[in-house]
């Protein structure tokens, strides 16, 4: 799933601050707790260079505990 916006430049504060204490993880991650309509999991997203956000993986046991399937609206939150 892809974040942009004002979620995603939240993260994007929240991964500036991390490098600048000398937390950065690999490959521009941050981790996260998320949630998708309500089944929450402890996450990292990734830089996603096409859209200026980032990529949240939504495993399949979440998608599986949610009731949803590729293509479903979803209600998602996220907390950096």
């Amino acid at each position: 799933m892809t974040i942009t916006g004002a979620v995603a430049d939240a993260i994007r504060a929240r991964a500036f601050e991390l490098r600048a204490m000398g937390g950065a993880r690999g490959f521009g991650s941050v981790r996260l707790r998320a949630s998708v309509d309500g089944v929450a999991f402890d996450s990292s997203v990734f830089p996603h260079k096409e859209s200026g956000g980032y990529l949240l993986p939504v495993k399949a046991e979440v998608r599986r505990k949610a009731g949803v399937a590729e293509g479903d609206l979803v209600e998602v939150a996220v907390w950096v």
